[in-house]
């Protein structure tokens, strides 16, 4: 299974509870990809890690990679797109943010939240959010046209009680 979505959508936490109800392992790509001190691991070496992750035969991988797409969606047979308007994410990553911050949360080996880079720097997640929200969707759309992904079973999620409702079932 394979969760994607913008960023705040909640697919780590929709992911989480698949793997749990599923009893297979959860696989999250950014604790996959962050190095120390935000540092993204090289390609080779982040693709060495996925494989090495999903290497069994059944997992729940959260994220929206391109450089391991290949590795993940070639061997999923669901892919689930949490699809919300940009307002509920812009709000679920203020929240996430500001908990992660307040917390002093450790995320992916030393790494936490830093508030003035994420609401004050070009390397802010509400930036590449506002970046990125209008092609994911464009391009999510566009997938079960796609005959390289034709093998997928396609859900889409448009709000976080059909996300909820869905996992339940």
């Amino acid at each position: 299974i394979v969760v994607v979505g913008a960023t705040g959508a909640g697919k780590s936490t929709l992911a989480a509870v698949l793997a749990q109800r599923l009893g297979i392992p959860h696989v999250e790509l950014d604790g996959l990809h962050w190095e120390p001190e935000w540092t993204p691991a090289a390609p080779e070496v982040f693709r060495s890690r996925i494989a090495a992750a999903t290497a069994g035969n059944a997992w729940v991988v959260d994220g929206n990679y391109r450089v391991g797409r290949d590795l993940v969606w070639g061997r999923a047979n669901v892919l689930i797109w949490i699809d919300m308007p940009l307002h509920t994410h812009l709000a679920r990553l203020l929240r996430r943010t500001l908990g992660r911050w307040w917390r002093r949360e450790l995320l992916w080996g030393t790494n936490r939240e830093r508030l003035r880079t994420n609401l004050l720097s070009r390397d802010s997640l509400f930036i590449w959010l506002l970046q990125t929200h209008g092609r994911r969707r464009r391009e999510y759309a566009a997938l079960p046209a796609d005959p390289a992904y034709a093998h997928l079973r396609y859900v889409r999620l448009t709000s976080g009680a059909q996300a909820s409702a869905w996992a339940a079932a």
